[in-house]
């Protein structure tokens, strides 16, 4: 990962050893996951964490999974330097709140097909019955105002309707 400076005589040093203003070794641990065209990286790592300390842990995990080290010590520096308090834990709290909200929403959303499809089934099923006359479309407002006209074998729904809706209602409260 270093790169011949212009004129090809030496080798521009890691973006670690040039914010520490220090000579980059061959074998500098910092040089494969912090090059020199991206400072801001170690800088942010830097300030949270020291440079020492990152040189410890890089030496202590296995060389397969620094990378993987490297880039969550990123991203809980720059959590940390957004919020000094909570770092990336206010990030995740904040995205928990976020799922809760879309999945409040979500049921929301299924209760309402849920009720729209009862109220299509008891409009089809009574729509059905009185041949074709019915003043009920299966709409949610002819569903909360009743005919004066209506009597009691209206309310009434095919077996096969309740079975269905029965299985939908099961499904949707399953989650």
């Amino acid at each position: 990962m270093k790169e011949v400076a212009a004129g090809g005589a030496g080798v521009s040093p890691c973006a670690a050893c040039k914010l520490l203003r220090r000579r980059c070794s061959p074998g500098c641990v910092f040089a494969p996951y912090f090059p020199s065209g991206e400072p801001h990286r170690f800088a942010s790592v830097h300030k949270v964490f020291g440079a020492s300390n990152i040189s410890k842990l890089l030496q202590e995990i296995p060389a397969e999974h620094r990378g993987d080290a490297v880039s969550s010590l990123v991203y809980e520096a720059n959590a940390r330097v957004r919020d000094p308090i909570y770092g990336c834990v206010g990030a995740i709290t904040s995205l928990q709140r976020q799922v809760e909200s879309l999945q409040t929403q979500l049921a929301l959303a299924q209760a309402e097909m849920v009720r729209l499809r009862m109220a299509n089934a008891y409009g089809t099923a009574r729509h059905g019955r009185n041949g074709g006359g019915s003043t009920a479309s299966g709409s949610p407002s002819s569903m909360s105002s009743p005919t004066k006209t209506a009597d009691h074998h209206d309310m009434a729904v095919d077996q096969s309707g309740v079975m269905e809706l029965e299985l939908e209602c099961s499904r949707f409260w399953s989650f």
